[in-house]
């Protein structure tokens, strides 16, 4: 099975010692993000878990501690999200020149295929035009050249609560025109530092600019990462345009400090800050504790190498 490591908030930015203390321990627990009486142990061995996506925008606080998963003979890759927004738009984002610093260290560790760029969500209003992004996506490929073999690009989805946390932002639904303009814009820059771009949950198409629809949690890059070939299927409780294959999800929402107003995984600050306070590193769950009225089940996990395929890739 893969993990995801999360798409529901920063696990190594602000989580690292509590995934390594449940790494440590074997276990951790998983809340029905709608019904917290429902509960999932999730049992890490490298038996069942195949393959660890960690969603990042600051991997630096887990980059001393990744050691310990190749000492326990875990694979896993990062999906390293750089953006040129500044604070009026992503607030808890530490000074951007350290986290492109630590993207590079962290290819330098573990090789640029295993450190892919996100730069996403695309937005426009008055101060963020096509031209700043230009400006700065070319600033950014000029850094990362070398360091990665892939970015990921997807335009921003205005969902209701997006809409609430933005409203000061006047923040644009982009045109199909806007769509073409930006992908043709970024592919031409892209091309230039060997860097080839994908696009995430966009019914788009893109490919006239070479950008082909992505798979963040990527069947094929794990496949040459743990050196098999694997049996598993597109997952079906994703949006249907998402191209991702399953995967068990080990975050919570509300709970990421990055306070990036765009997010779609925090409802408000107030909600992430009273969360994190109950944050406890010696507890299963990300967040709180079990108060006993729970129904605690044991998810099913099996490994994805096919033991039919005739060995490795």
């Amino acid at each position: 099975m893969i993990i995801s490591a999360s798409r529901r908030t920063d696990i190594p930015a602000f989580y690292s010692d509590w995934f390594f203390k449940r790494l440590e321990e074997g276990f951790l627990y998983v809340l029905n993000p709608y019904n917290r009486k429902q509960v999932s142990k999730i049992y890490l061995n490298t038996d069942t878990v195949d393959c660890f996506v960690f969603w990042t925008k600051n991997a630096g606080p887990m980059m001393d501690k990744l050691h310990l998963l190749a000492a326990k003979g875990f694979q896993y890759y990062f999906q390293f999200t750089i953006t040129s927004y500044q604070r009026d738009i992503e607030p808890g984002i530490e000074d951007k020149n350290e986290v492109i610093n630590t993207f590079k260290r962290l290819s330098d560790q573990l090789g640029k295929k295993r450190v892919i760029w996100r730069y996403d969500p695309i937005i426009l209003n008055e101060k963020y035009t096509l031209e700043y992004h230009e400006l700065w996506f070319e600033a950014m490929c000029k850094r990362l050249s070398g360091y990665t073999e892939k970015c990921v690009i997807s335009f921003l989805d205005l969902y209701s609560k997006t809409i609430r946390n933005t409203k000061d932002l006047h923040l644009k639904q982009l045109t199909t025109d806007e769509m073409h303009q930006i992908a043709n814009l970024l592919s031409t820059i892209a091309k230039k530092y060997n860097i080839q771009i994908e696009s995430c949950c966009e019914d788009i198409d893109l490919s006239e600019y070479g950008i082909n629809h992505g798979k963040c949690i990527d069947d094929r890059l794990v496949s040459q990462i743990i050196g098999s070939k694997l049996n598993v299927d597109k997952d079906d409780t994703q949006r249907e345009i998402c191209g991702c294959v399953k995967s068990i999800d080990i975050g919570q929402y509300s709970t990421c400090k990055h306070f990036c107003r765009y997010c779609y995984a925090n409802y408000n600050y107030g909600h992430v800050n009273e969360n994190c306070a109950y944050h406890d590193i010696d507890s299963p769950l990300l967040v709180d504790k079990l108060k006993g009225d729970e129904k605690i089940t044991v998810r099913e996990m099996k490994s994805i190498k096919c033991k039919e395929c005739g060995g490795n890739n």
